[in-house]
């Protein structure tokens, strides 16, 4: 082959290779890629007394999941402290981790996972934790319900936003309708809307930042202010795709947020917090029980 011809040849090989990468949607959400939780990565084994780089982030990290009560103390320093050490505490009983109050391999596994953005723990006042009322159900109650006299919600996305979105939120929505009292219609006009449901980035306005790829996947709020945003700056996908995360999984767990259900316990609830790239995940007997528990009395 001539040194004329073999370049042409690899022009034409490099051209159809990039082409290849762009079009595959599991090509662009490589696990490679920078994950907003990579911090995390090098304190594996860390314990109270250490001082490591990133403990500051994952203090931060963790009080904004509910873990620690007063952030604005200790949060600025790199210090494996008694805060900290409580904080972790509480996370590995809430995951049912063995609580040893360390870093340990099985907590930063946990804690490595993107998850939903709304934290675990919130005001004490005003969480039904019903653990202990039908056995193994683990599903909590955030004390927050739509009143007696709204169950049509008017839910709607901004002109603009991906044709694609709205088939996987209808079915998460019919999902919800099917074992609760609420019946949902799409509106054009947002401002009339009862949930609003967009995609952001960064931070965009309500308080809680997006983290770009990986971190924080989405949040919504809980009744009656009705928002719910996606991070756009993750790879979705309408159906189960390996590397990227499933639209109608994670509105199915949003959607839970906006009708009053807190985080379960259970791994295989749709309201556990965090899923992996390309799960799908429905409705189990944990969230039916729980939306139930606050709208059937």
């Amino acid at each position: 082959m001539t040194p004329k011809i073999h370049h042409i040849f690899l022009f034409f090989y490099l051209s159809y290779f990039i082409l290849c990468k762009a079009h595959n949607p599991s090509t662009l959400s490589n696990t490679n890629s920078p994950n907003a939780f990579d911090f995390l990565k090098g304190l594996n084994g860390t314990q109270k007394g250490d001082k490591e780089k990133g403990l500051s982030q994952l203090k931060k990290h963790l009080a904004n999941l509910g873990y620690i009560s007063n952030p604005i103390v200790h949060l600025s320093n790199d210090i494996f402290d008694d805060t900290l050490e409580l904080a972790i505490k509480k996370y590995q009983n809430f995951y049912r981790i063995n609580i040893t109050g360390t870093l340990d391999s099985q907590t930063l596994t946990s804690m490595l996972r993107p998850r939903c953005g709304v934290a675990d723990i919130i005001n004490n006042d005003n969480v039904i934790n019903t653990n202990t009322s039908f056995g193994d159900i683990k599903y909590v109650l955030s004390g927050s319900t739509w009143p007696p006299n709204k169950r049509y919600l008017r839910v709607s996305f901004p002109r603009g936003t991906r044709g694609d979105a709205y088939d996987p939120v209808k079915n998460a929505l019919a999902r919800w309708a099917s074992v609760s009292p609420f019946k949902f219609n799409f509106i054009d006009n947002v401002e009339a809307s009862d949930v609003k449901m967009s995609f952001q980035r960064w931070d965009h306005g309500d308080g809680s930042p997006f983290d770009g790829r990986g971190g924080a996947l989405a949040h919504a709020a809980y009744p009656t202010y009705g928002i719910l945003h996606f991070d756009a700056d993750e790879s979705w996908s309408t159906y189960a795709q390996k590397g990227e995360w499933d639209l109608q999984t994670v509105a199915l767990h949003e959607l839970g947020h906006t009708l009053g259900l807190a985080h379960s316990q259970d791994p295989n609830a749709i309201m556990y917090a965090s899923i992996h790239a390309g799960e799908k995940k429905d409705l189990n007997n944990d969230d039916i029980q729980g939306i139930r528990a606050m709208y059937y009395k």
